[in-house]
């Protein structure tokens, strides 16, 4: 199976009562972990590419072409969509012209006008080549390729009309951010979330951001009020991280080959398998494809 929009199986999720995971993608190790997760649990999934990642990975044609091979050299057979995260107006263009299946074109720095005009332009560009659409209304806090935002609660008014231009699925702040959460953290605005539910309609599933580290039970609240969409990156990042590190403080890359890269990332790459299922778990999605 290709990659494929992520309307189809995001439509599914809300209508089941379940969330699609949104894994974000930093290498090829990131990539073929989660797919082989995926395909083993049967839990179709987004792998999210944010523009500093696309970058750091030599640009969306490379990485499209790396996750379009590694689908099918390891024959996946669950639903797999490649879809730009926190995209600019350029960026979302560029990823379109590579090949991605889904676009998330975030214009919640603009003025609510703007926003409006340019998603409109949006939808119709990436329907036109069968490709799902993502809007944003309301910043999500914390940093995202080097853009810091303190997050807002988005509007409910506002999310209804961007809502109706046709989005396939919208985000909205709702007291989540990237990274890691504080201690201090309030927690995620449930209120507000069940007004942007009944302001948008049932039928428009929601995204949750900044998925790592929010409380499980928080987070199946937000999917019993219509999230169909959770983004996870930080965690499987921090998980990788410690299982490298483990190897190395344990001296094992000093061990006969233990210094050869597919030795020494190893340890992560099952780190984050196994935070993949942990995420599924939680989400629901597993058996969904």
């Amino acid at each position: 199976m290709g990659l494929v929009s992520a309307k189809e199986m995001i439509d599914k999720a809300l209508e089941g009562h379940y969330a699609i995971a949104q894994f974000n993608i930093n290498n090829l190790e990131w990539t073929k972990a989660i797919l082989l997760e995926c395909e083993e649990l049967k839990a179709p999934v987004i792998l999210g590419v944010s523009e500093g990642a696309a970058k750091y990975m030599t640009g969306f044609k490379t990485v499209h072409a790396m996750v379009s091979a590694m689908v099918e050299a390891l024959g996946i057979t669950v639903p797999v969509a490649l879809h730009l995260d926190h995209g600019s107006w350029e960026g979302a263009h560029a990823a379109l012209e590579a090949g991605f299946s889904s676009i998330m074109f975030d214009g919640s720095h603009y003025d609510i006008d703007e926003n409006i005009a340019k998603t409109k332009e949006m939808v119709e560009l990436c329907h036109s080549k069968g490709v799902s659409l993502e809007a944003e209304v309301g910043g999500i806090g914390g940093e995202e390729d080097g853009v810091i935002s303190t997050g807002e609660c988005a509007d409910p008014k506002e999310c209804a009309e961007v809502a109706s231009l046709g989005v396939d699925f919208l985000a909205c702040g709702i007291g989540n951010i990237h990274g890691k959460y504080p201690a201090n953290w309030a927690g995620l605005q449930f209120d507000v979330l069940a007004n942007i539910k009944e302001a948008i309609g049932p039928k428009m599933p929601m995204v949750l951001h900044g998925g790592s580290g929010i409380p499980d039970e928080q987070v199946k609240k937000a999917i019993s009020l219509g999230v169909s969409k959770v983004n996870v990156n930080t965690e499987l990042q921090l998980v990788f991280a410690a299982a490298t590190r483990k190897y190395i403080e344990e001296g094992k890359d000093q061990q006969g080959k233990g210094y050869d890269p597919r030795k020494l990332l190893n340890p992560g790459f099952e780190a984050i398998r196994a935070g993949v299922k942990d995420r599924l778990e939680c989400f629901g999605s597993i058996g969904k494809a």
